[in-house]
């Protein structure tokens, strides 16, 4: 059997993607918060005071990993948890001073790390780009949903 062109699979590309967004990441941004950590803090900066599963559909993270993010960030004094006046067992969340100062601060250099990750494409380029992984993305996100049991159709190219 011959080998395949890994330049053909788009999980093979995806890790890739993701490892050179992880080294910029540490490089520009920071070595403490993760890029998953910030997502929730922005999504907190954004909304403050959502509840744990909430933030973790708005970013994308699944219970156990949202749980791990929140109790790192709340380790940090970057976010608060306080229950929930209409449902005692529900605890929200939002961002304390320290974590707004943080989110200010990385918001900055996530900029700066963007335009050096995307510095390959052109304006329009990188507009297809986001447009085609958001595809992606939302077609994938559609997998996890327990109505979603039937493989999508595939049209050919």
């Amino acid at each position: 059997m011959a080998a395949v062109d890994l330049t053909t699979h788009p999980g093979h590309l995806a890790r890739r993607l993701q490892q050179a967004h992880y080294l910029l990441w540490n490089a520009m941004v920071s070595e403490e918060i993760t890029s998953p950590q910030f997502a929730v803090l922005n999504a907190l900066v954004a909304e403050p005071g959502l509840d744990q599963r909430t933030v973790g559909e708005r970013v994308g993270l699944d219970r156990s990993t949202i749980a791990e993010v929140v109790s790192r960030l709340t380790r940090r004094d970057l976010v608060d948890k306080v229950r929930d006046p209409q449902d005692g067992r529900r605890w929200l969340l939002r961002p304390t001073a320290e974590g707004a100062r943080t989110h200010k601060k990385l918001t900055v250099r996530t900029a700066r790390m963007n335009q050096v990750f995307l510095a390959p494409l052109d304006a329009g380029e990188q507009q297809v780009f986001f447009d085609l992984i958001q595809r992606v993305c939302d077609a994938a996100e559609g997998l996890r949903s327990p109505q979603a049991t039937a493989a999508p159709a595939v049209t050919p190219s």
